[in-house]
């Protein structure tokens, strides 16, 4: 099977140890730091702004849950050559494929839209351009790049914007945190069963551990297969433990980027907001506009520069994500690598999910109701995608010998668990809402 073969083999070794290092990023770089998305940074805001430094401790215990699951997804799209909506097509009822695609559509959706407002909003802020003005025409560049581009040029892309959540980290420093608190509360965690405290754990795991993560790493995993001249699933079915090896570094290292930024943005509304007891932050907008005095124009700047770069990185993964499910869904062409004529369902459904999105901003629905929304669907949908990614890839038919160590199924079957009970949670602290 080629991706046994001779591909990786004849590479030739390369001496600049930098160099070396990014040959190492890929999908997993790329997935960790779209699940930084504008929604996501507005969720640990407000955790920050609400809570103060008493949710920091959830980057730390959610790294290696966050790290496992995407590596396996990576790996079932490496060894099986296809996405997991195809794996689940192929091997598993309908019955779990449609209602979890539907689902994931949706959701996905509603946060592009969201995103999509955010990135405008974001843009707002730094120059006094009417935000309904930027909508379409930031919506227009992103699926004319997702078309029109090369999957390596949309790679490369997406790799440079992910340095611009560093931003996150800047003005988190600006803020002058007291350090000792700080790591009083990153390594001994916080409990409480209040209503407040209880839907913040909810959002932040759903947030985190997001299911159109699951199968954009796995489609991405076939895509940077086929980019090495693996056109047919026979071709890039199994893989070599070196590949799976890079392929943990990759994740390892793409979650641990996600984790650091998210732990910042904490930090940053904690460190400003909390302590002027501004806690009530709707969204990462909010948060940019309330550093300003509190923390310097600098840590605004930042703020909104990451969030710019954040968004343009996360709505294609987002309709992307949707695009590979429902044509893996229904055996349709789905590949960057595709011209439009050849693969015209695939971005049907990224053009029209954008579209779809870009217009949730024109019919005064509540961005933050949205996301709530999105964020029920996720964590109704993740436990039981979970459940799935586990049983899969311990599937020898699908897998081989490539199934998961003790290690593996330890730490993913904690992540199930652990995501059960985020959504038992929820409806348990939904009236305290």
């Amino acid at each position: 099977m080629a991706s046994m073969g001779s591909e990786e083999d004849n590479d030739k070794p390369e001496r600049n140890p930098f160099k070396r290092f990014l040959k190492l990023l890929g999908p997993g770089l790329i997935t960790g730091a779209a699940d930084d998305d504008p929604s996501g940074i507005g969720t640990y805001s407000q955790a920050g702004a609400s809570l103060g430094f008493a949710t920091l401790w959830t980057a730390v215990v959610t790294f290696p849950l966050m790290a496992v699951v995407q590596f396996l997804c990576a790996k079932i799209g490496m060894v099986s050559g296809m996405g997991l909506a195809a794996v689940l097509r192929k091997h598993y009822s309908r019955a779990v494929l449609y209602p979890a695609v539907f689902a994931l559509v949706v959701a996905n959706t509603i946060n592009a839209g969201a995103d999509l407002g955010a990135i405008a909003a974001a843009i707002n802020l730094l120059i006094p351009i009417p935000i309904l003005w930027m909508i379409v025409p930031i919506a227009l560049i992103i699926v004319t790049l997702q078309i029109w581009g090369s999957y390596r040029l949309i790679s490369r892309i997406f790799k440079w914007l992910t340095l611009t959540l560093f931003a996150y980290i800047g003005a988190a420093i600006l803020a002058h945190p007291p350090w000792r608190e700080v790591l009083k509360a990153t390594f001994i965690p916080h409990l409480s069963f209040d209503g407040k405290y209880l839907l913040t754990l909810v959002a932040i795991l759903g947030t985190t551990i997001s299911p159109y993560l699951f199968f954009w790493e796995s489609s991405a995993e076939v895509e940077e297969e086929i980019e090495m001249g693996r056109k047919t699933q026979e071709e890039r079915q199994g893989a070599t433990y070196a590949e799976l090896r890079r392929a943990v570094w990759d994740t390892n290292i793409g979650m641990f980027f996600c984790n650091v930024v998210f732990y910042f943005v904490i930090l940053a509304a904690a460190s400003t907001l909390h302590v002027a007891g501004k806690t009530n932050i709707d969204s990462a907008i909010d948060a940019a506009q309330a550093l300003r005095p509190l923390a310097g124009n600098a840590s605004s700047v930042l703020f909104a520069l990451g969030l710019i770069g954040a968004g343009f990185l996360a709505v294609p993964v987002l309709t992307g994500a949707s695009a590979y499910a429902v044509a893996e869904t229904f055996g349709w062409e789905c590949s960057f690598a595709d011209k439009p004529a050849a693969a015209k369902q695939f971005y049907a459904v990224i053009a029209g999910s954008t579209l779809v999105g870009l217009l949730l901003n024109f019919l005064g629905i509540n961005p933050m109701a949205a996301l709530f929304w999105t964020a029920v669907i996720n964590g109704l949908i993740s436990p039981p995608l979970l459940v799935i990614i586990m049983l899969v890839s311990n599937n020898k038919k699908v897998m081989g010998d490539k199934v998961n160590g003790p290690g593996a199924n330890i730490v993913g079957w904690a992540a199930t668990v652990i995501m059960f009970a985020a959504a038992i949670g929820m409806f348990l602290t939904w009236n305290q809402q």
